[in-house]
């Protein structure tokens, strides 16, 4: 009976922490990328999760591409769409409330979630981006925190990581960032790379596949 009893509560242990320190493989033809998800991003975290247990991005593109800024993708519309179509305005039906962190941002290799001019700016319930960006000075970065920024302050190592890794600065705390590349930065240049029509989106498509990193063997 106490094995029992041991058993079932290591199973509702592994159950209700199944969604916290997940992992996604994205696979491209230019390669492979793990993301780590982002805890402190719960609502944004638990959509990306549903969504890639019900194969929701398969077949999907990276449809807006635009080199040293971002690759973007999640658009259903973009499964199986026509050559020169134009994509981005595919949705679930649905938001997910903006849930900014001062200490998740726009560095090389984030996972955010896209959005349109809402001024709530909730997220997109399934397109998002991955940050290629580049590198600043601080003389750029000065410039920002004026023009861009509304005067706050770029942290002392974020603003140090935008010197040194790059990213796209100009877009925290207006965009939900709820993950980051851990393996395979060089397909995000790879992909970033390639030839766009004049709407961005890349001459030759990029589908993607996205699996979660399974945990535990029985899950």
């Amino acid at each position: 009976m106490k094995r029992l009893l041991l058993l079932f509560t290591l199973l509702l242990t592994v159950l209700f922490t199944d969604a916290k320190n997940r992992k996604i493989r994205i696979s491209t033809p230019y390669g492979v990328m793990i993301i780590k998800l982002y805890d402190q991003t719960p609502k944004h975290r638990d959509n990306f999760i549903k969504l890639t247990r019900r194969h929701f991005y398969d077949s999907t593109l990276f449809h807006r591409v635009i080199r040293n800024f971002m690759i973007q993708g999640g658009d259903p519309d973009s499964k199986h769409a026509a050559k020169g179509a134009l994509l981005g305005e595919g949705d679930v039906g649905y938001t997910i409330p903006a849930e900014f962190q001062l200490d998740l941002f726009h560095r090389k290799g984030a996972l955010a979630a896209a959005r349109d001019n809402r001024p709530d700016k909730a997220s997109s319930g399934c397109q998002f981006y991955i940050v290629q960006g580049k590198m600043f000075t601080d003389a750029q970065l000065d410039t920002l925190e004026r023009t861009r920024l509304g005067g706050r302050k770029i942290p002392v190592d974020q603003r140090e990581i935008y010197k040194t890794i790059g990213g796209a600065p100009h877009l925290d705390q207006s965009y939900t960032v709820f993950g980051q590349v851990i393996k395979g930065m060089e397909v995000i240049d790879k992909i970033a790379a390639v030839q766009t029509d004049k709407n961005n989106r890349p001459v030759t498509d990029v589908p993607m596949k996205i699996r979660l990193i399974r945990k535990w063997l029985f899950f």
